[in-house]
């Protein structure tokens, strides 16, 4: 399943090791004691990320990165590790259903169809996963996840060929949820490149998620898509949010907090993490990392 709740492993012992893949390269934990965090950069050009076509360009240098990250492996048996894809590979929706079916395979059916609208690919033929959110007046909200199979294998294909077995997949910005600021009506703005990211949440339900790959990262370009956005939130749940939590940003994280709060009249904070100040190569790892922290 490609979308799983950040919760789920309050039973389950965590995976050996977790995995963000950007562009820009491959961040990586070591889950044990306490987690060690590496970086392995990327060829330009080896990813080019997208919902609707292959994303690795260059499987020669991802494989490699790939291995170099694993280690050598003690003996066959494959370890489980948790894989955070980029935002733009895939799609996520917020679906708003009446009622909602008790059976697993009809809220599957149900959600696959309601993603035939919502989505630019075939569903038929895609990897979909869903969280049901609580949501008043006996409504239910539906986050899903869908992203095209080939996509989500191509990026899995490296990882199973080094001895590991992705028991998880996600993607980063939900990974990231994590570090937001909890309670309240909040907005998670996050870069990565050129793709921005936006989660709105509203008392711990995702309301709105967006993703669009701008002209630009340039403040100008981020604050077109916030404002439309700001105004959609108010008309829509009757209130403005009241954070703004900003990832990716880095040397210019003061200066766009500094204009965002000021044009948009919100409070704006940075996304942060007791590991290091989250980015946009590694957030989704470090949100990661402290749902397991709680939950194990």
């Amino acid at each position: 399943m490609l979308l799983e709740r950040l919760k789920l492993l309050l039973q389950d012992p965590p995976p050996a090791m977790a995995f963000e893949i950007s562009e820009a390269g491959i961040a990586a934990a070591r889950i044990e004691s306490r987690a060690e965090l590496e970086f392995h950069p990327l060829k330009p050009g080896t990813l080019c990320i997208s919902p609707l076509k292959e994303n690795i360009a260059d499987p020669d240098d991802f494989s490699l990165a790939v291995r170099a990250l694993a280690g050598a492996q003690p003996s066959r048996k494959r370890r489980d590790v948790a894989l955070i894809l980029p935002d733009y590979s895939a799609r996520l929706v917020v679906l708003d259903f009446d009622s909602f079916p008790s059976d697993p395979k009809e809220r599957l059916s149900l959600v696959r169809f309601r993603l035939k609208r919502a989505v630019p690919f075939d569903v038929e033929s895609a990897a979909i996963g869903y969280w049901e959110q609580p949501a008043p007046n006996k409504r239910t909200t539906v986050l899903a996840a869908v992203a095209s199979l080939e996509i989500v294998s191509r990026y899995e294909a490296p990882f199973r060929a080094a001895g590991m077995l992705p028991g998880l997949v996600t993607l980063s910005s939900l990974a990231a949820l994590e570090l937001a600021p909890e309670g309240g009506l909040t907005v998670l703005a996050k870069i990565a490149g050129r793709v921005l990211s936006l989660m709105v949440r509203d008392k711990g339900v995702v309301e709105l998620a967006r993703c669009l790959d701008l002209p630009s990262a340039e403040l100008d370009d981020i604050e077109a898509v916030l404002i439309p956005t700001f105004v959609y939130v108010e008309d829509n749940l009757g209130a403005r949010p009241g954070k703004l939590a900003l990832c990716g940003f880095g040397a210019r994280t003061a200066e766009a907090a500094r204009r965002f709060q000021q044009d948009l009249g919100v409070e704006t904070e940075p996304l942060r993490s007791r590991l290091g100040a989250p980015g946009e190569n590694d957030a989704g790892l470090l949100g990661y990392l402290r749902s397991i922290a709680k939950n194990n």
